[in-house]
């Protein structure tokens, strides 16, 4: 069976980590994944090159920017030549052209909701172009049960969703102990983070939504703890990823006195070895599908600190697999940074937990059986039709 996946990435990211696994994992099962992306000038990018690189037959699709009106008619030529059995899209971009080009008329068309980030207003408008687009796609996958919610507002209608969530490999980041543990040593080295700190790890794109602003107003809060001079030889907080929210972050870290305490990162290509130095995680987002640098730190077991939004209550529990917390409320986000940095038995049994629940429920290969059966059933009815 052939699946044609379009997606606008030019890094690694949470859709785009799941793409390319998924692609690997499906061709065991008899699917032949082609990855269509959209590229402005410069042939190549990381996602691209790291898709080839697994063995991925990669597209490009160009563009002069986004509102180039030949896309349509260059998707539609793609189309024509792959003959897929299966169209797969992924975010707003992706949804919009598959429809506005009449993609879905041609092949069963299978839409991935990731939920949406907070960018500028026009953005914002941008992304209400998804309650046209997905009432045509045959199915519309999504990460968690608020999300299937939104889609139902949107007018999708319920019997056409489906919830499926990410996946990782169980041993992510922590298969080579050897390697792990130089990792550990050489990154603490290079950030000056001595061996007895508490390393804070947020791990996610600077935007609005991911809310790092709260998370740092929990790191200023530690000072009623153990004193404002003692912050910074106690906790580091690292946080990784760029975006938008860096300048505003930037202010942040200045106002409250942090910039001893508070390393930015910037994107990295995979996060797996600040997993390595850390203590504790946490994501301080106040909406979630289903959060990859979650999934990352559960396999990694990091215990974790969340917000218990969108889909991250439906992966873990609070006090059995992680603390969960009110989103926008710094204090509770710090007390709980603080019960897991002076108890280590707590640390060690939700992060033990959370192993097992990756073993569980989120290996690749369940998620791969998954999405398969769904694309053999539409190209099954595909055909009868025909």
């Amino acid at each position: 069976m052939k699946l044609l996946a379009i997606i606008e990435a030019y890094t690694i990211t949470g859709p785009a980590k799941n793409l390319i696994e998924f692609a690997g994992q499906a061709r065991a099962q008899g699917v032949e994944t082609t990855i269509a992306t959209f590229v402005r000038g410069a042939g190549t990018n990381l996602f691209i090159e790291t898709a080839r690189a697994a063995g991925i037959q990669v597209e490009t699709v160009e563009e002069s920017g986004p509102g180039d009106l030949r896309v349509r008619a260059r998707l539609r030529e793609l189309v024509a030549r792959v003959k897929p059995d299966v169209l797969q899209t992924h975010a707003v971009k992706s949804h919009f052209l598959a429809r506005s080009a009449g993609l879905h008329r041609r092949t069963p068309w299978v839409a991935f909701h990731h939920g949406y980030t907070w960018p500028a207003l026009r953005a914002r408008l941008y992304n209400q172009l998804d309650r046209w687009s997905l009432r045509g796609a045959r199915r519309v996958l999504t990460v968690s049960s608020k999300f299937r919610d939104e889609l139902i507002a949107k007018g999708v209608e319920p019997e056409r969703i489906e919830i499926i969530q990410n996946s990782i490999r169980p041993d992510w980041g922590g298969s080579d102990l050897q390697r792990t543990e130089l990792w550990h040593v050489e990154l603490r080295k290079k950030l000056g983070i001595a061996e007895d700190r508490c390393v804070i790890l947020a791990v996610g794109r600077l935007s609005k939504e991911k809310d790092h602003v709260t998370l740092l107003a929990a790191m200023a809060g530690l000072a009623d703890m153990v004193g404002q001079d003692k912050v910074g030889e106690r906790f580091a907080l690292v946080i990784v990823g760029d975006g938008p929210e860096r300048g505003r972050i930037e202010q942040e870290i200045a106002r409250l006195e942090l910039s001893g305490s508070v390393t930015l990162a910037g994107q990295q290509d995979s996060a797996e070895r600040y997993y390595a130095i850390a203590d504790i995680a946490v994501l301080p987002s106040v909406t979630e599908g289903s959060s990859n640098a979650l999934l990352e730190a559960m396999a990694t077991g990091v215990p974790v600190v969340a917000t218990a939004v969108g889909g991250t209550p439906e992966i873990v529990k609070n006090e059995e697999s992680a603390l969960l917390v009110k989103p926008g409320d710094a204090k509770e986000m710090g007390a709980a940074i603080w019960r897991l940095s002076t108890d280590a038995e707590l640390g060690r049994r939700l992060a033990e937990r959370s192993r097992e629940l990756i073993r569980e429920r989120h290996a690749p290969e369940a998620r791969a059986r998954r999405l398969t059966a769904i694309y053999r059933e539409l190209a099954g009815a595909r055909n009868t039709d025909n």
